[in-house]
Order: C-alpha cells, then structure tokens, then sequence
C-alpha cells in the first residue's frame, strides 16, 4: 500500500511511543494509569468494559473502540483522555451515549466546539468534545460522569497500514485496556494472506468466506502490551473504489520499484537546526546519527547552519572534510533548548543545493509559512518527536520540494529511515485523469516500493494515466482502470481521498478555508475541526450547530426562524450602543467643577454615565505611600487645543491645568528564591544562570516572565524576546497563558511579535470580546490600522455573553480615537458612533484570569476615589462598569484633569479559576492627552497573589 502509517495502534489513551512509519516495529513503552484522567477523583474512575471491533480491507484499516466508565465517587465528575496517533491516523467518529443510548458527534470548527463545550458545561449538562491538541495528539473531554454512574464513550479511527518487506504491518496496542474489567477484540482482514503473528499472540485467525476473523474475550490483564501481525500481500496494482454521499471515489496503490543507488549530494547543503524549548523532547542521539550517515555520504563540501528559535540566528559556515562534521558536531550539542518555534523565519541562499530541517514541525510563532524555495532546491526533514510532530506540516513542505519527512524513535531505526534521504526514488513525471478529478498522488513511500493514488470519479469508464520516473529505471507508463476496480463497502475509500487532500492542501496557506470545509464535511479530526456531542434540541439550536441525523429535521425548520432572530438581536444591540455612545458624548460635554468637592459627600453623582446601582461598602484607606520610579510620560496641551474645533472650546469648560502631565511607576520585583538570585546576578550571568534554574521551573510561566523583565532591564533585549517567547512552547491550546505572552510583548514594544499571538487568541477564544480587543491593539501598534479598525467594531457591533457588559464601549472609544487620528476606512462604521473624545487621563486595566473579580481605583487630588462604588467623581472622572466575570477590563477616563496628584491602584479580589500563571496577571495602560498628537501611553504588566489585595500602580502628577 501507498501511505505507510501506523495502523490499528490507536489508543493507548496515554502517551506511548508510536512506531515510525518508516521503521521496524519496536517496543512500546508500559502504561502510565489511570486511563481516564478525571482531577479530584477521590476514589479512582474504573473502565469496566471495552469493546474493540478492527478490519483491514485494500491496505485500510477502521478500529472502532467502545468504553464504558464507572465512577465510584459520590459527585459528578470531568474526565479527559489524552492519546497520541502516527501520522496518518484520523478519529473518524465520536459518540457519547444520551439518555442510554450512543449519539453520534458532529464535526464543528475547532473554536466554536471547545466554547459551546465550557459554555454548556458550566450549565452541568452532557457535552462531549473530541479535539486535535499539538501535532498528532488528540484530547477527549467528557462531563459529566454522574456520581456512583456510567458514562460510555465510542470512537471509530481510520488509516492505512504501514509496509514490512513481509507486506503489512498490523499492530494493535492493548495495553490501554489492561484496566479493563472485561476486553472483547473481533479482528478481520480481506485481500491479503493469513496473518501470521509476531511475538506473543494467543488470537489464531480463521478464514470465512473471504475474510481472516479472529475473536477474544476475557480480562484486560490477560493480553501482552501490544497484538502484531504481518499481513502477506501481492506486489501487484490493486485499485478498488468506494461510495459515500452518492459520491465514488477512486484508490489504487502502484508497486514501483525501489532505489538502489545512492543519488548525488550537492557541494553545499543547508541545515536548519530547530534549537526551539520543543526540541528538549527530541531523540537528539538518533538526528546526530543521521546527520553522521548523511556526512559521510556528503564527503567533503560545505555546510551551512541556520538555527531556528523564536528568531532565526544568523548562517554560520562549516567545511566538511571527508565526512569529518565535528566542528558542527560540538556545536550543535552546545546549543541550549530555548524559546517559541518560528520555522518560517529564515531565508534561502540560492547556492545552497538542498535544505535538511531538523525540527517537530509546531511552528507557533511568528511567520509560520515556509520561506520561497528556488524550484530546483530540495528540502527534507528530520524529526525524533514521535507523536508530536506536526508531520502533515513537514509532509507537505518536504513533498512541495523534493524531499521526503523521516520520522524515528531512536538510533535502532536509523539504518531504515536512510534511504529516504540518501537514495532517489520513483517519482510522478506527468499525471493525465479521465473522468477522474481532484487527484492526489502520495509517492512519499516510493522508497518502500509502493505509490498511491487516489480521486473522485465522475464517470464508469474513468482513467489515470501516470508516467513515472527514476527508482533505478526508465521511464513506467501505469493506466488505472476504474471498471476494473473492485468495491470496498463503508467511508474507508472517501476518507483515504480525504485524508490525501488534506495532506495536498497543507502546503498551501491558501487553501486553508478549503482543508476546514473538507474536514467538517468527513468529519475528520484535524488541528482545525473538532467533534462535539450536545445534550438537547435547544442546545444544537442555540449555537447554530446541525445535529446528527435523529434530531436534524426538527433542527432545519426551527433554524430558519433563529436566524431572523439574530439578525433582529444584532440590530437592537447597534442602537442600544448608540444610546450609551450618546450619553458618554453627553457627560464630555459637561463642565464639571475643579474646586474641592462638598463635603461629606453624600452619593456618586449621574449625569449621563449610569452610576453602578448596587450598595457597596466603601474601600479600604489607601496604601501607605511607596517610592515611585519616574518614567518619561509627558504631555501638552497644545495639540489637543489645536485639534479642538471653535464648537468644541465653546462648550468645553475653562481648561484648569497648565497641560503638563507626568506619570511616575510603583517599583515591582518578584520575591521568589530564583528572583533574588537572578537579581544579584551580573548582565552576563543572567542567562546562563536562567538555563541552570529552567530545569526547576520548566513549567512554570512566572518563571520565564519574571526572567524576562530581568534581562529586559539589563538591556538584553533579544534574549528577554527569547525567554519571553517560551510561552507559546509551553501550554500549545492555552489562551490565557498566550495572552499574557501578547500582553509582555506590546510592553516590550514588540507588536509585531505580539500580533500572531493574539491571532491564535483569538481562534481560541471568539466568544470572548477580549480576543478581539486585544488584537486590535495590536494591530494598531504595528501601523495595521484598517485591520485594527475591523476588529475593535467587532467588538462593538457583536452579541456577547451578559458577563462582558461595557467592554464595547472602551472598545468605542478606541475605534473612535484611531480613526480621527489615522488614515482608514471608516465607512463600515455607523455614523452615531463616530464621534472622538480626547481625554487628560486614561487608564484601561485587563487581566489574564476568567472568572476572577478585579477593580481599578484611581483617587484625585480632592481625595475622592472612582471605583466600581463611585463611577462619577466630582470633577468628572468616570469609572466604566464593573466586571466580576473575567478579564476587564476596566476604565477610568478623566477629559479635564484637575492639577494635582492622582493615585492608580488595582484592588484584586480573587480567583474561581486555577490560575495558569500562579497568579493573576494583570495589565494596565495608562495614557496621558489620550486622543491627541501628544499622546503618550506606558504598559504595566504586574502579578498578583491568589489571594485578595491591592497594589499601587503609579501617579499622574497634573501642573
């Protein structure tokens, strides 16, 4: 068969080591229990039965896998599996049983499906959700799993079986089951020989009609690690059709001969070296034993070394003298581990004849895409990961150019995987379809012998015709006849097209949108679509997701009469916006008083900001005063005098300061053990002490952030960009660990690195207008100013979740203040909410943990505090509504400062989430003549505790 992928060795649903697709098979490693991860399990969750039902048809395989769980707990708990598949595995069906019986899941985009999930899970009903997390790595969240009850889980995964010179390899891992109370296995296989065990095996295959069955039954226990057999099979062109959807589709796999000779290396070869914090979980002794192979064969020539991190470093030269890499060697092994992965930053040199990457292939930072190779260039790759490698993405890289992905465990699988790079196999010259369309060819294992093809077929008479090339031969013309294919039953063909597809369409960003719509229409598992399983009718309703097919005819009639809904809702939401735009307008017109306000005072004033209704006790006297570092913040008015309109001065009131205002910053250093030792550090230290404590504190984030500040602060800013951007290595599905990543990159003045990481936010977390606002900013610091203006309106225009409440107009009054100052298209925005309104004072607080209760407190010289309690002060400082749910933010915004001295502190009430920093994080920015040319803004990131307190900020001074 063509794709030589790891077959039924699905789900272990922990991580084991996978056999490569090229090698032998090898050991697997022993299970790590529970099965079913499940946090705060008193007593732990038992698999009482699993059901696994696996068949082979035309070098096919489908495993369908049927557990059922019991929790001995008295409260109802989350469960999570989390297990690796080999490239080429997909999980082609999920179902979790509802009301007793098995609900089939329904792909969804892979946002939208873990929103619905933590939105309908915090309602405690029955969503499941099957996602793809970092490179063939899948993760399955159940809740709930009822108290003293069961739940049952169903999972179907597709492939097609790797080549062993016997003919396939089948291998089916067991030990996921040795939990199991009870194991049933029923086994068939059609179009090969009998199978004929390896290693230790006490299922025996009969023949049936014109299959080999096997059948067992009895305790997990019982059975070794891991079931292999090796599966005869005819060297000869065997094509067999498939219907789906009305749709036939096309496979044939087409021996080829194999290489024998050696193919000629170039005089200078390129080696990216991913150096990345990722590579630490890489076989490094079995890439350096490649490379060693791959020397010798070079001979003598040149070498050129790219290293790749979160930045690429700059080309370095090594000569190669008849094989003798040493010099490369020791450097390569001196290389520490460290930072995000950006894979696309690097440039081609046009003498260089081929490229090796060594690399996982998670490119999760900066430019991701591959840079523009010559069209005579070749490319491979090289990764030791095992199943956290983004294999489609090298797949696709590697065949675009040339070259072939080899992918091992260790130095045992070397000699096998050296033909791909040393030898040069057939190849697909030309490629003439009749009656056949959207053909994929796969010759990524014509080194194994064998290539495949696969199509839609249009008519009964269709034809492929393939020319091929090289493998040791002249040219072989192959004609594929789709009359004389035979029929498999089942999706196993569509999904093999599929599956191909989507490998064709990885090498194009462009055809990203289409490998989504292809995914969602197979139902295919991919880092972009998930499966997801609801509880009700209305649920399916309320997220706009089609449901399986039981319930979906009542969903289509009662669908079109939601849409109008919305469209209605959308509408009321645009002139409710308006109304408040207004009454912000309303309350920057007003003239508020400078002098000192009566006292006491009585109640918080109203005049056009609604005032927070609920009684709330009053706030803690301030902190006791705190030495403040002064920073370069300062403004004029001038600018904002000269932009002002004689309409505007009318009804403004008499400017009451001078218009110089400086901000000045509360010092703040982390108190940890590390901290204070990093900080008595000498410059040139920090760093290679940081790399003695990283091993301690590997997964801690605080560690690389407070690290960072520190080499900031010694002006190594490159290696604080570096040790910063390790958060995106660190937790590859975490939003919020991301966002606090963007956040310390725009303080870092940094908005190009920061703008890719809230884009990944934000496919994260589209339910949340926060994703949005963010990128906005960011934009906006990068000069992208029309992008920045389509995201701050989605803020503003969109329908949140009641918890968000206010966010849009802070968002308003950023949207408004950029297009008065920049050059867009303003077109898009409703005319009543185009109005600027520049202010003395801003500040904006957000933060990094939901459901989490923050307050910004800003105290005037008339010692009157703004803060949830008092949302006008006298002289007209406005606090924003109140957020209690999560991430803010929150603003205080003040068009007339009164001179004098204004006190910024936020007051931290706590947390109802595990914390992903070990603390909150919070960011606040504070601007002087915001909305003006003389606009100034600093960004302070600080950390708080778990538990309630209040920290100073900073001060405005007002003269």
């Amino acid at each position: 068969m063509g794709l030589a992928l790891r077959s039924i060795g699905l789900l272990a649903l922990l991580c084991w080591q996978l056999p490569s697709a090229h090698a032998q098979p090898r050991r697997f490693a022993s299970p790590r229990p529970p099965i079913l991860q499940v946090a705060g399990a008193e007593v732990p969750v038992r698999l009482t039965e699993a059901r696994v039902d696996s068949r082979v048809v035309a070098g096919l395989g489908e495993t369908t896998i049927e557990l059922t769980f019991h929790n001995p707990n008295a409260r109802v708990l989350e469960g999570q599996l989390e297990f690796p598949l080999a490239y080429g595995q997909q999980v082609a069906g999920f179902a979790l049983d509802i009301d007793g019986t098995l609900r089939d899941a329904v792909p969804v985009p892979k946002a939208q499906g873990r929103q619905v999930f933590e939105a309908i899970e915090r309602r405690q009903v029955d969503p499941g959700l099957l996602e793809q997390t970092a490179g063939n790595q899948f993760r399955l969240r159940l809740y709930p799993i009822p108290a003293r009850g069961e739940r049952r889980v169903r999972l179907v995964l597709r492939d097609s079986l790797p080549l062993v010179p016997q003919g396939l390899h089948w291998s089916l891992p067991v030990f996921f089951a040795h939990q199991a109370e009870q194991l049933t296995l029923r086994l068939e296989t059609r179009g090969t020989g009998k199978p004929v065990a390896v290693g230790v095996n006490p299922l025996a295959f009969t023949l049936k009609t014109d299959a080999y069955a096997a059948q067992w039954q009895g305790r997990g226990a019982d059975l070794p690690a891991q079931l292999q057999w090796s599966l005869p099979l005819a060297r000869s062109t065997d094509v067999v059709t498939g219907l789906q959807g009305g749709q036939r589709y096309l496979l044939a796999s087409v021996p080829v001969r194999t290489p024998t000779a050696a193919r000629v290396l170039p005089a200078r070869i390129g080696l990216l070296w991913d150096a990345s914090g990722s590579a630490g979980t890489r076989n490094r002794a079995a890439e350096l034993a490649v490379l060693d192979r791959y020397f010798q064969a070079f001979g003598t020539g040149q070498v050129q070394l790219t290293v790749l991190r979160d930045r690429s470093e700059a080309p370095r030269e090594f000569p190669i003298t008849r094989g003798d890499w040493s010099a490369l060697r020791e450097y390569l092994l001196a290389l520490p581990h460290d930072g995000a992965s950006a894979l696309g930053d690097w440039t081609p040199n046009r003498t260089i004849g081929e490229y090796l990457l060594v690399s996982d292939g998670l490119a999760n930072y900066g430019r991701q895409a591959l840079p523009t190779l010559s069209p005579d260039q070749r490319l491979y790759a090289l990764s030791s990961a095992g199943a956290k490698t983004d294999a489609p993405r090298l797949r696709a890289w590697t065949s675009a150019h040339h070259g072939q992905l080899l992918q091992l465990g260790d130095e045992a699988e070397v000699e096998s995987v050296m033909p791909l790079l040393l030898r040069q196999p057939a190849e697909v010259s030309d490629v003439q379809a009749r009656g056949v369309e959207d053909v994929s060819v796969d010759a990524s294992r014509a080194a194994q012998g064998w290539i495949r093809v696969t199509g839609r077929v249009l008519r009964p008479d269709a034809t492929v015709l393939l020319s091929l090339r090289g493998g040791d031969s002249g040219p072989q013309p192959v004609t594929l006849n789709v009359a004389n294919a035979r029929t498999v039953d089942g999706g196993l063909v569509a999904h093999a097209w599929a599956n191909d597809r989507l490998a064709a369409l990885a090498a194009d960003p462009a055809g990203a949108q289409a490998a989504k719509a292809l995914a969602r229409q197979f139902g295919i598992v991919t880092a972009d679509t998930s499966l997801l399983v609801l509880e009700t009718l209305e649920d399916y309703l309320r997220y706009g997701i089609r449901p399986p097919a039981p319930l979906r005819a009542a969903y289509d009639q009662r669908h079109a009469l939601t849409v109008a809904d919305l469209a209605s809702e959308r509408k009321r939401r645009l002139d409710g916006i308006a109304r408040q735009f207004a009454e912000r307008e309303q309350w920057w017109n007003t003239r508020w008083p400078k002098d000192a306000p009566p006292q006491p005072k009585q109640e918080s004033r109203s005049v056009a900001a609604p005032v927070a209704m609920a009684m709330a006790a009053p706030p803690p006297a301030p902190a006791a005063p705190m030495a403040l570092d002064r920073v370069e913040l300062t403004a004029l008015a001038a600018a904002d005098e000269a932009e002002a309109t004689p309409e505007r001065r009318a009804k403004s009131a008499p400017r009451a300061n001078s218009g110089r205002i400086t901000l000045t910053l509360a010092p703040w250093a982390p108190d940890s053990a590390y901290a204070r030792r990093l900080r008595d550090a000498k410059p040139t230290q920090l760093y290679p002490l940081y790399l003695q404590e990283r091993e301690q504190h590997a997964d801690s984030s605080a560690f690389y952030l407070d690290v960072a500040d520190l080499l900031l602060a010694s002006g190594q800013r490159d290696l604080a960009l570096r040790v910063l951007s390790n958060l995106a290595e660190m937790q590859l599905e975490n939003r919020h660990v991301l966002r606090v990543l963007g956040y310390r990159l725009m303080q870092a003045k940094a908005p190009a690195l920061a703008v890719p990481v809230f884009r990944q936010v934000l496919a994260m977390g589209e339910e949340e207008p926060q994703s949005f606002r963010d990128l906005g900013l960011a934009l906006e610091a990068a000069g992208q100013y029309q992008a920045a203006v389509d995201a701050l309106y989605g803020v503003v225009v969109r329908p949140w979740d009641g918890r968000f409440d206010g966010i849009s107009l802070i968002a308003l009054d950023e949207l408004t203040r950029l297009i008065a100052r920049e050059c867009v298209d303003a077109s898009a925005i409703d005319p009543r909410l185009r109005r600027a309104m520049p202010l003395d004072l801003r500040v904006v607080l957000s933060w990094d943990s939901d459901n989490s209760d923050m307050d910004l407190w800003v105290t005037d010289p008339n010692g009157e505090r703004a803060y949830y309690g008092n949302r006008l002060t006298c002289q007209g400082g406005q606090m924003s509504q109140d957020f209690t749910g999560g991430y803010g933010p929150e603003q205080f915004s003040l068009r007339d400062a009164k001179p004098g001295i204004y006190r910024i502190e936020a007051n931290y009430f706590g947390s109802r989430e595990q914390l992903v920093t070990g603390a909150t994080t919070l960011m606040l920015r504070l601007s002087t003549k915001w909305g003006s040319r003389d606009q100034r803004d600093q960004q302070v990131t600080l950390r708080l505790k778990d538990h309630a307190e209040t920290v100073l900020v900073g001060e405005f001074e007002v003269k």
